[in-house]
């Protein structure tokens, strides 16, 4: 009886727990944006000020609502001047220059349509041979465009860390030195998070298809896996 209850207590939670948190972890992000932003809003756009409660979400409605309009703005003539002429002004300061120009690099690279994001997941050997980690694969590289004698393919790859995915390594790898795994990047940042937790069923081996020096698919060969009952 006391395993039954130990069981269904631990069914309970898995179905309770993923629920609550990504609920919490909702309200803590419109929280956030409410703090923040809600003091910004004038009075007469804001609804706390004409309901007896508080609305929740309007400090992150009103960011979508500004951040769009900014983005109308820059898509014309004029707002292409304003943002040209504020790069200039940081273009002249030693320091806030760079760190704007790599965070701009960042989010146009991440955020825009067609941007090159990862392509795959792959195996690499590290720190030593016979021990594997996972890595994503950004893109395909020739050796001489980082400094090693030309004529090489290399993949460039990003190993992250665990549990926390958004920080790692970047690693250039010979293209032979990589296998490349029959999953989706999203099962990749599954299997890291949950540090090893979570894996596909099965990883059959494949190889990537590659056009102008781009991964544009994966052609997989499964392999029948022998069950052995011992």
């Amino acid at each position: 009886m006391l395993r039954r209850l130990r069981g269904y207590f631990f069914a309970g939670l898995i179905v309770v727990a993923p629920i609550t948190i990504t609920l919490w972890l909702a309200w803590w992000f419109m929280s956030l944006f409410d703090r923040w932003v809600k003091p910004l809003i004038p009075d007469v756009y804001n609804p706390d000020n004409y309901l007896p409660f508080t609305v929740p979400g309007v400090g992150l409605l009103f960011t979508i609502i500004v951040l769009t309009m900014i983005g109308a703005l820059a898509a014309n003539l004029v707002g292409r001047s304003i943002i040209n002429w504020w790069e200039r002004i940081l273009g002249r300061m030693p320091v806030l220059r760079t760190v704007y120009r790599g965070i701009k690099q960042i989010f146009q690279t991440a955020l825009q349509q067609g941007s090159k994001n990862f392509k795959s997941v792959g195996l690499i050997e590290y720190p030593r041979k016979g021990v594997h980690v996972v890595a994503f694969i950004a893109r395909e590289v020739d050796s001489g465009d980082i400094g090693l004698p030309p004529g090489n393919p290399m993949y460039s790859c990003f190993m992250p860390t665990t549990p926390n995915p958004t920080s790692g390594f970047l690693f250039f790898v010979h293209r032979d030195e990589v296998r490349i795994l029959d999953m989706t990047v999203e099962e990749g940042a599954k299997l890291v998070i949950s540090a090893g937790l979570v894996t596909p069923a099965d990883i059959p081996d494949a190889h990537p298809i590659i056009k102008d020096g781009e991964i544009i698919g994966i052609a997989r060969e499964k392999k029948e896996m022998e069950k052995k009952k011992g």
